[in-house]
């Protein structure tokens, strides 16, 4: 028959990262896990913050529970959820064995801890492991880096401490350095061991060297060997890609590889230091993710913040969407598909109560486009007073970007000039043709030329309309008619026509609502990669 323990001799003879020691059971439940509150803190990479307890049950026996861990617990090698303890039972908590521990029922012999020869008094860890979890995202991934190494080296008892990250591409690169005695180890790359890191990342596997000088070794890494570098001691830096129960190795992601060296065997090679480094590696690997993904988080709110800013002053440049005057009504719009776009309309009041017009469309998207967006207001608005006619202010817009030389970048413009008995002079460059609806039909505006900022020597041309009471003119950039919907099918002037048609009584206001609505509608959720804009002209007489 079993022996019943005795409440007051309970013990657990404990070994982990933090050390061999014997532990006394002196609670009814005796809780056991990684938070700093439990009754035995353990800091093994599989150990949950509430792991397991041990709860004494009425008679005296003593009963250990798993408390929902992530990577179980175990008696004698078999995994359980509840299960009475026995003297010297074997208890592990999570399948790596870092955290381990045997469950002693009397004060006999199994009491005493022994010290063997090496073994490193580890606890000053807990300090490190509270300080890393607490880190996330309130540290720079530098401070992380720099307290994971030096804690590693004091750890165990390595000269040499290395951190290497996998960039973008799944390649390895020396991200710090650090020595003994918190010294920071200059230069992008150092002699070391280049074949046992990568081997230690691709396969997810530690990596321990003894002895760098045996045969089958010593040709791999004669630089190392030739600094006196004996030891090597390589662990992977993991996440875990979700935090289920059932999580094993192959739901971890490696980020990089913690690498120690060392000329003398020391405390390197020994079990205790061995366990400690298993068990900073699974803490930091944690910390520099997330002070990592801080730090993208910081930069890309930063970007943000200025294309907010850019996407204000954008708006700053276009005048107010809608505009009177004694012969006309004029509304716009433009709805750029990022941020900032590449579209661009605005209005001109010249001599003889004329007003000009203009809408336009650079090529590209986002921050480039919308550089180049401003440089062409502000040249419209630098030429647009003292130039004689719509072609000519085009050829001089062309002129004025080539000289920039900015490669690539072209934009499509119409611009038009409206004087007070109807007259309309435009020019359109490479534009989409407007549509100018009347009591006799619909007319494409087609006169001009060629896009502008290509070609050196392009020539332009213009032509002038007379406008009816009424006549309403619809300008709009290719994303309009460009717009698709979920079937990848075009917007395209088919379904424009119509919109205007059925709308063309309407304000200018009113129709270009209408445009976009429709537009919007069609598109309904699909992505869209271009900015909308339109605007709405009508000629008549107060």
């Amino acid at each position: 028959m079993a022996e019943t323990p005795d409440a007051k001799t309970a013990r657990l003879q404990v070994n982990d990262p933090l050390g061999a020691r014997i532990v006394l059971i002196d609670k009814p439940v005796f809780r056991i896990g990684r938070k700093s509150e439990s009754d035995l803190r353990s800091v093994g990479t599989d150990v949950s913050r509430e792991h397991a307890e041990i709860v004494r049950l009425d008679d005296g026996r003593f009963l250990l529970k798993d408390r929902g861990s992530r990577c179980g617990t175990f008696v004698n090698d078999e995994q359980v959820t509840e299960r009475p303890l026995r003297h010297r039972d074997k208890i592990r908590l999570g399948r790596s064995g870092s955290a381990e521990m045997v469950f002693l029922a009397d004060d006999a012999a199994d009491s005493r801890l022994s010290h063997a020869s090496g073994l490193v008094d580890l606890r000053p860890l807990t300090t490190l492991l509270d300080r890393l979890r607490g880190l996330g995202s309130s540290r720079v991934l530098d401070e992380v880096l720099v307290l994971v190494m030096d804690s590693a080296i004091d750890a165990t008892g390595a000269e040499r401490g290395f951190i290497m990250l996998a960039n973008p591409k799944g390649e390895l690169e020396f991200t710090i350095a650090r020595a003994r005695g918190k010294v920071t180890l200059s230069g992008k790359s150092f002699e070391t061991s280049q074949k046992i890191p990568q081997e230690v990342f691709a396969t997810g596997q530690e990596r321990i060297v003894a002895d760098l000088r045996d045969a089958d070794l010593a040709g791999q890494h004669l630089g190392t060997v030739a600094l006196g570098i004996r030891h090597v001691l390589c662990t992977p830096l993991r996440v875990v890609r979700y935090l289920e129960r059932t999580a094993t190795e192959s739901d971890q992601r490696p980020i990089g590889v913690l690498y120690l060296d060392s000329r003398e065997k020391g405390q390197l090679m020994s079990a205790a230091a061995q366990s400690a480094l298993e068990a900073v590696a699974g803490e930091a690997a944690s910390a520099i993710e997330s002070a990592r993904l801080y730090r993208e988080a910081t930069e890309k709110a930063r970007i943000e913040r200025e294309l907010q800013l850019a996407a204000e002053i954008q708006r700053a440049l276009l005048p107010d969407a809608l505009l009177s005057g004694p012969h006309f009504d004029v509304a716009s719009a433009s709805i750029p598909c990022r941020s900032i776009g590449g579209d661009f309309f605005d209005y001109f009041n010249l001599a003889g109560d004329q007003f000009a017009f203009t809408l336009g469309d650079v090529a590209g998207k986002g921050p480039p486009a919308a550089l180049l967006t401003a440089m062409i207001q502000g040249a419209f608005a630098a030429q647009v007073t003292s130039t004689d006619s719509p072609a000519a202010l085009m050829a001089h817009i062309n002129r004025t970007l080539i000289r920039r030389a900015i490669q690539s970048r072209f934009v499509t413009v119409m611009y038009g000039v409206l004087a007070p008995d109807g007259r309309l002079t435009y020019s359109n460059a490479g534009h989409n043709p407007p549509m100018l609806v009347g009591k006799t039909g619909v007319r494409r505006l087609e006169t001009g030329g060629l896009i502008l900022g290509l070609f050196p020597h392009a020539t332009y041309e213009e032509e002038t309309l007379q406008l009816e009471d009424g006549d309403t003119l619809v300008v709009f950039s290719d994303g309009v008619t460009e717009a698709l919907n979920a079937a990848g099918d075009e917007f395209g002037e088919e379904r424009l026509l119509p919109c205007i048609e059925a709308h063309r009584g309407s304000t200018p206001e009113v129709l270009l609502d209408r445009i976009l609505v429709t537009v919007r509608t069609f598109a309904a959720s699909a992505a869209q990669n271009d900015d909308v804009t339109a605007l709405v002209l009508r000629y008549g007489k107060r």
